[in-house]
């Protein structure tokens, strides 16, 4: 922690950090209550990863849209269900079991609550029931899942609006945010963008009240003052190599991908900072547990920004920054993944990590042994050997390499050139032969040679494979397409790094609490910097934006909650 300044330069009674689902309520609430408050962001614009988002806000508990719709939901049918231990995914992997039973407590109360509070200023959602699309660790029992949509406003993504015809029926966070943004500028929360946050400062490195905060403004330092409290919103740390490894050892720098970036990025900032100051981490294995979004398979080709859900467009504020806006693979029957030496590793259709959601578990029955019985087994491990690497001593699996032909690029519509694919940063190569690709794959992360040999000779195989109709190495379902006619293509296809589950220790108030088991006066944290909760996105972050918010400026939990 750096030395506490004599002057600040400016102060509020409330200081937020990053303007993300988070951070936006939490100014909001804390202005209403009468507080001055003062959100700074770190990039050009609000929103963090909540803007570039699906928009999916599963807030229950007895909302009123679930009202509207005839779904029975309760602030304890809430809490059983995130807290539910005999729940277990296809893997086998529990989604609930670890979670932290005091703060999922504070969020079922005040689930309802914070959803009346969205719609009360503004927010609005596609006009449907509840429904499971996009769940992610929201509960088995009821449907909760409501989506925001679009708007009128420019895509983050494109730098467009969507067209008019889908504005309030495509999901999107761009909403959501944009909505808030509102509310926060007419109630007069004051927002500093391009201010990256870089210390906090408290009365001593491990003792007394939170003072304020540092940043960083185009490179010169100011110190903010918080009389009351300082939240932090920072949007997790996944994005950050080194902090991630503490988790998993495998995520390392090639692993460069991280959905949402390069509009936010996950460094860890906030965590760094509340740690430098006594914070305590809390909730490791909802961050390795292998079930939800924490790493994914890319549906995105050629690109380094590949995330399933988010292509990047030219005429992007940020695609200067993402380059390329990738492949969009349909069923991976038109290429062979192969790793750094040229060998494929499991079959390319397989899927990823998923999560528990409504309905998931067939005859499920809240608490009853019998459910893991009940859960289909499907391991869901192409990640897993996507990530376990070529056996030559690192850590890292290395970049996976799509393989596809001339062929492959008609049936999928594709145009293999810039900036549909990102040649220049070395994430697409071709060639005319198979043995010239193969010696063409040089760029940071490709750590070793590929073999031209390797790679003829897993192309060969699996051409066989086509024509006997059987994948004799790994089941690969009818592999359907040869890759037979030039020019070759190698597209990066590597995991990306997505969900923070595990973050700085909270209490039902969203008091960041130390290695002690004590509360930081005057330090604030939910979302994704933010552990102790397994559910994905938006409505854990907005809803314990919308607890700190309150208990910072009136010290007192929301007056609904119990």
């Amino acid at each position: 922690m750096p030395p506490v300044p004599a002057e600040w330069e400016l102060e509020a009674d409330i200081v937020v950090i990053g303007s993300g689902a988070t951070g936006m309520p939490a100014a909001i609430v804390a202005r209403e209550a009468g507080c001055s408050v003062i959100l700074v962001e770190a990039e050009r614009d609000i929103g963090g990863h909540a803007i570039i988002s699906g928009g999916n806000t599963p807030l229950g508990g007895g909302t009123s849209a679930q009202k509207r719709h005839g779904i029975h939901d309760t602030p304890d049918l809430l809490f059983r269900d995130l807290t539910d231990w005999s729940v277990v995914g296809p893997n086998g992997f529990p989604d609930y079991r670890y979670n932290d039973r005091e703060i999922i407590r504070a969020f079922a109360d005040n689930s309802a609550p914070c959803f009346e509070w969205l719609l009360a200023h503004g927010v609005e959602f596609i006009d449907r029931a509840p429904d499971p699309i996009g769940g992610n660790s929201v509960g088995n029992s009821v449907p909760r899942e409501m989506h925001s949509f679009a708007g009128h406003w420019p895509m983050p993504s494109s730098g467009k609006p969507a067209d008019p015809a889908v504005q309030k029926t495509r999901m999107s966070g761009n909403g959501l945010m944009r909505f808030l943004e509102a509310a926060a500028r007419r109630c007069g929360v004051e927002i500093l963008l391009e201010h990256r946050m870089t210390a906090i400062y408290r009365e001593t490195p491990q003792g007394g009240c939170v003072l304020g905060i540092a940043v960083d403004h185009n490179g010169a330092r100011r110190n903010i003052r918080a009389k009351k409290a300082v939240i932090i919103g920072t949007g997790g740390s996944t994005g950050n190599v080194n902090f991630r490894r503490m988790f998993d050892p495998r995520l390392t720098e090639e692993y460069c991908g991280l959905a949402g970036m390069p509009w936010s990025d996950q460094d860890g900032s906030g965590e760094l900072a509340a740690m430098a100051v006594g914070a305590s981490l809390w909730g490791f294995y909802n961050q390795i547990g292998e079930f939800g979004s924490n790493v994914t398979k890319p549906l995105l080709i050629g690109c380094q920004y590949n995330y399933r859900h988010l292509q990047w467009l030219p005429g992007s504020p940020v695609f200067d920054k993402a380059r390329a806006s990738g492949l969009y693979v349909k069923d991976w029957q038109d290429v062979v993944c192969v790793n750094m030496l040229g060998r494929r590793f499991y079959d390319e259709t397989g899927g990823q990590y998923i999560a528990n959601n409504y309905n998931s578990i067939e005859g499920y029955v809240q608490g009853d042994w019998r459910n893991v019985e009940r859960a289909r087994y499907a391991p869901n491990n192409w990640l897993n050997a996507a990530m376990a690497g070529i056996d030559d001593g690192h850590n890292g699996g290395g970049p996976i390499w799509a393989i596809f032909d001339a062929d492959a690029v008609e049936r999928e519509g594709w145009n293999p050139k810039p900036p549909q694919v990102d040649v220049d940063a070395g994430f697409f190569f071709s060639a005319d032969r198979l043995s010239d690709l193969a010696e063409k794959i040089v760029m940071k992360y490709q750590r070793v040679p590929m073999p031209p040999t390797n790679l003829e000779a897993t192309v060969a195989r699996y051409n066989s494979f086509v024509d006997s109709g059987v994948d004799e190495d790994f089941a690969k379902p009818k592999p359907l397409h040869k890759i037979a006619r030039s020019p070759f293509y190698a597209a990066w296809a590597t995991p990306v790094v997505h969900d923070t589950r595990a973050g700085l220790r909270i209490n039902a108030k969203c008091q960041v609490v130390d290695l002690n088991g004590e509360v930081i006066e005057g330090l604030y944290c939910g979302g994704e910097s933010a552990g102790g909760f397994s559910q994905h996105g938006l409505a854990r972050a907005a809803c314990q934006g919308y607890i700190a918010g309150h208990v910072a400026a009136t010290g007192a939990l929301p007056p609904t909650a119990r």
